[in-house]
């Protein structure tokens, strides 16, 4: 897609996309370790595709956004939707952000910067925990 089709996407709409995406690379990464048994994945992919990890995941990233990416960044945090019982409002915000971002890149075709984004959010020492 061009650049200009993507950015008339709304921010929720990017987030839509970047959700499905960054939910795929974790899936990837918790399967790439070996087999498990599935419950156990379910419970990692948990733990790492919810608003609290993608919040702390965004201090990651910040430094390293162009200014396109970062603009990506806040109209996606500081769109208005409902926040889940579950979750703290200033943390949804950020991951709404950080999912706009992933949407944003996928659809514009940009897989080398979506990986290079995603590798920082799992340093070495978040695989461990993995």
């Amino acid at each position: 897609m061009e650049k200009r089709d993507v950015k008339n996407f709304s921010p929720l709409a990017l987030a839509f996309m970047g959700d499905a995406v960054y939910e795929q690379l974790v899936r990837e990464r918790i399967l790439r370790r070996g087999n498990a048994n599935v419950a156990d994945m379910h419970k990692m992919k948990i733990a790492k595709v919810c608003a609290a990890f993608q919040s702390a995941a965004v201090e990651r990233v910040l430094p390293l956004l162009d200014e396109d990416e970062l603009a990506v960044y806040k109209r996606g945090r500081n769109t208005s939707g409902s926040v889940p019982r579950n979750a703290d409002t200033a943390d949804y915000r950020r991951a709404t952000g950080l999912e706009s971002l992933f949407g944003y890149l996928h659809l514009l075709g940009h897989e080398e910067r979506k990986l290079e984004i995603f590798g920082v959010i799992f340093s070495e020492s978040e695989l461990e925990n993995f």
